[in-house]
This record gives structure tokens, C-alpha cells and sequence, in this order.
């Protein structure tokens, strides 16, 4: 089996050892990308969330021959009126990245943006509703696909509402909504919209989360971690669904950081052991859990998984259908 993480905040902190602006570690990013690696996730989308983080993560996609979204999550909009040079100045540069890309294609996705109205804290409503139709049509303009943030009833409203404003459609390179925590109706008008849906542990905590899953036609489905945030835990409803033959890997504080273990507190795509697989990953452990929360082989869904994100994410390596990796 392979699998594409589709959503990895690889600028974290925790991958430099920080935790709550204390040096707990040495950063681990090249371990973490190869555990990933020898679990069979063979393809990680590093999430841009600004400006500097969409720089970043194109320049370590190159690093580590992997690939990355480029735009500005909801929460980080505040910046853009506060950048030198104000609104222009920030899309300017941000297009100035996406164009240089379009050779060597690390970008593969206009995002992180979208609405979430959870968090407003870090960005007013109003804020966030300026900017986002000139980010979405970033994506028309480049012929990328949008990989999009949907977080509130409210908020989720509103971003269908200026999607269809905006004009997208059939003709645009299309969309994933990551992370989804919403409602099967809210699902079902996505998909609608012919978006894919990412599902990770933040997907997977409540029965109502448990219900959209089984919902979710297995050729829009995704599969992701969020790392290092959104792990699973005792606490969700998902983790009756847990393999029993699945063991996650001994973890230890930060403090006490030793090579090969994970971290506590820390998700990231690779982080749980098998009996049957020298390394499972996060991202595997996803896999298991909406298999047998929707009574299908775990082959099955990895499969769909990986073949969707193939389509909407490296359409120049599919040949008459099919992945020709």
C-alpha cells in the first residue's frame, strides 16, 4: 500500500524541538520524513498557512523531493492588510512564488484558504471575507487546485456561497476541504461542488464525524494527518475502530527526546508499529480506521485514497485513468 499525506504543517515548531517557545530537542524533520517514508506514505503535501510559510514549505519541498501548497489559511489573514506595502504587495509576492514554481511544480495546490470562524480571534470575519475570492481565483489563474479550510456552520455557508460567486466550477482544476469536521449535508454540497474531502483525527472524534465518513463516496476521499496536530486519542469515538493488531509506537516527552522514539503530544505521518508492518504511519492508521468504520479492506481505501489525490493533485502522472506510479 502506498499513501499521500495530503497535509503536513512541516513548519511546526515541534519539528524543531519547540514546544511553547522552549528548545526541548534538536529538530527531527529528516527522521520524520524518512519513518514516513518507510511506512509507504511516498508522497507528503507540506500546507502553506502565509506568505512565509508558503516560501518555506517550496523550499523544503525541494529539499526533501516532496510538494506544497502555497496561499494564506483563514486565521493568518490579518497579515496581508499589515504587510509592507499593504493588500497588492502581499498577492504580488505570493504570485511571484506560484510563477516561479510553474517548472518545476513543488506547488501543486492553491492553500491553505477558506473560512473558519472558530478562531476569529486571529482574524475578523471581515478580514477574512476580503481577501478570500482574490485567493480562490489564484487558483484559476494558475490551474491549481484549491486545498481549502471550512471551519463553522456559518463559515461553511459563506465559503460555498463566494465559491459559487467567484465562478468555480467544472472548468477550474478543482479542490480538496481538508480536516473536515462538518455535517453529511455539508458534505454532500461539496461534493456537489465536486470537491474531495480530507478526513484526519479531527475528522474522526464525534459518532456525528463517524456518520459522515460512512457517507463519503470512496472516489472524493482523502486521507491525512494535519501533523502534528489532530492525532487520534482515547477520547474519540474513532478509537473503537483502532486495529487491534495496530500498536502505537513508544512515545516520550520532549524533554527526554530519544533517537527513534516519537513524541509525545506530537502527531506526525509516521507514528505507529505492527505486527504485520515494520512501520505503520499516522496517515496508515487513518487508513485502518475509515476502512473498518465503513467495513471495507484497508487495500480498498488506500488505494481510492491514493488514487484521488493522483487526480487532483499530480494529474500529469495518470495515464488513461490510472496512477502510472
Amino acid at each position: 500500500m502506498q499513501f499521500t499525506d495530503i497535509a503536513v504543517n512541516l513548519g511546526d515548531a515541534m519539528f524543531q524541538g519547540k514546544y511553547h517557545g522552549k528548545q526541548r530537542h534538536r529538530g527531527d524533520i529528516d527522521d520524520m520524513i524518512a519513518r514516513a517514508r518507510n511506512a509507504g506514505v511516498t508522497r507528503q503535501i507540506l500546507t502553506g498557512t502565509s506568505l512565509k510559510t508558503s516560501q518555506q514549505m517550496r523550499a523544503y519541498a525541494e529539499q526533501y523531493d516532496l510538494h506544497s501548497t502555497a496561499g494564506c489559511h483563514p486565521t493568518s489573514t490579518a497579515e496581508i492588510d499589515k504587510y509592507r506595502g499593504g493588500e497588492e504587495a502581499y498577492f504580488s509576492a505570493l504570485k511571484e512564488l506560484i510563477a516561479s514554481d510553474l517548472q518545476t511544480k513543488r506547488i501543486v495546490s492553491i492553500g491553505e484558504v477558506g473560512l473558519d470562524y472558530d478562531r476569529l480571534r486571529f482574524a475578523p470575519k471581515e478580514t477574512q471575507l476580503k481577501h478570500l475570492p482574490r485567493l480562490l481565483l489564484l487558483s484559476k489563474e494558475y490551474n491549481l487546485p484549491l486545498f481549502l479550510h471550512d471551519r463553522h456552520p456559518e463559515a461553511h455557508r459563506d465559503l460555498v456561497r463566494i465559491m459559487k460567486e467567484v465562478g468555480f466550477g467544472p472548468d477550474w482544476a478543482g479542490g480538496v476541504v481538508h480536516s473536515f469536521t462538518g455535517t453529511v449535508e455539508e458534505m454532500k454540497e461539496l461534493l456537489d461542488m465536486g470537491l474531495y474531502i480530507g478526513v484526519n483525527g479531527c475528522s474522526l472524534k464525534t459518532q456525528e464525524n463517524i456518520d459522515v465518513v460512512k457517507a463519503i463516496p470512496l472516489d472524493r476521499l482523502m486521507l491525512e494527518t494535519d501533523a502534528p496536530w489532530c492525532s487520534v486519542t482515547t477520547g474519540h469515538v474513532s478509537f473503537k475502530y483502532l486495529p487491534k493488531d495496530l500498536v502505537v509506537v513508544e512515545r516520550v516527552k520532549p524533554e527526554k527526546f530519544v533517537e527513534g522514539k516519537g513524541v509525545k503530544g506530537r502527531n506526525e505521518p509516521a507514528d505507529v508499529s505492527s505486527e504485520f508492518l515494520k512501520a505503520d504511519g499516522q496517515v496508515v492508521l487513518i487508513a485502518h480506521i475509515v476502512a473498518n468504520i465503513r467495513g471495507e479492506p484497508v487495500e480498498k481505501v488506500a488505494r481510492a485514497a491514493f488514487d484521488n489525490t493522483t487526480r487532483l493533485f499530480y494529474p500529469d502522472q495518470v495515464q488513461d485513468g490510472k496512477d502510472v506510479l
